[in-house]
């Protein structure tokens, strides 16, 4: 019960500091809705079948059920890996050290941050499907709902691993560098932008070393109506274990940092 209450006065704090500066939420979702307006078009003029799969009809509504998740993933991505900038700066200024000296478990100072990135990922989320809408993304309800767990698990995984990397490294020009070269080449194999099956045989085999991949195949194939098929239980096996594990990895370096 301790561990609830703990993460609950954690979580609260930490959306209080964000409702103090609401320009992190903006400028979180301001690449995603540029690329849905700037790059999105140009994805409905692709030959039918050449998106979702091979399975689609070409068009407006296709483009937008094929580019959306991938944004929505893009999302959680940068907004969760880059979250550990915040835990430095704590750190820097005394407030990590003051948490030590009382009471709070360590592990809920991690899961209150986490949560309230969560949360915030899915205010970020419902604008940009609101915005997809507008542009003509058609996707059934279940799908969408669907869609939200697999940004909650990439949220959790990424966000704890990202506080967990900040807090061992304590510096902003070791974390920035080490998180873009992790991240950026797993986005540009994931297919956000555009379908790999445009792509050479070489570089879909060496996509699939991406477990993002698998995720945004499974929204994409969701949005499509499909729920229940290879793809879907692949793409949640992959977030479900890519979430325990990296959230096992963070809590565990996260109490060693706190001890």
């Amino acid at each position: 019960m301790s561990f609830i209450h703990d993460t609950w006065f954690i979580f609260r704090r930490q959306v209080r500091l964000v409702l103090r500066n609401p320009a992190f939420l903006t400028i979180g979702l301001l690449q995603p809705i540029l690329y849905l307006v700037l790059f999105g078009p140009l994805l409905a003029n692709l030959p039918a079948g050449s998106l979702s799969g091979g399975s689609g009809t070409g068009g407006t509504a296709d483009a937008y059920r094929f580019f959306v998740p991938g944004l929505l993933i893009q999302l959680a991505l940068f907004g969760s890996t880059f979250v550990g900038f915040a835990i430095i700066s704590d750190w820097r200024s005394g407030v990590i050290e003051r948490y030590r000296v009382t009471p709070v478990s360590r592990v809920a100072i991690l899961a209150g941050r986490v949560l309230r990135d969560v949360a915030m990922l899915i205010i970020q989320s419902i604008v940009l499907i609101v915005a997809g809408l507008a542009f003509g993304l058609r996707a059934p309800l279940p799908a969408v709902l669907m869609g939200f767990v697999y940004i909650v698990l990439v949220a959790i995984g990424l966000a704890s691993v990202s506080y967990a990397v900040a807090l061992t490294l304590k510096s902003e020009d070791a974390f920035a560098p080490l998180i873009n070269s992790i991240i950026v080449p797993l986005v540009l194999l994931s297919g956000i932008m555009l379908p790999l099956n445009l792509g050479p045989g070489w570089l879909q085999g060496i996509a699939r070393i991406s477990p993002f991949r698998y995720i945004i195949d499974a929204m994409r194939e969701a949005y499509a109506g499909h729920y229940f098929d290879t793809i879907v239980v692949e793409g949640l096996a992959v977030a479900v274990g890519l979430a325990a594990v990296l959230m096992w990895l963070g809590s565990r370096v996260f109490v060693r940092e706190n001890a």
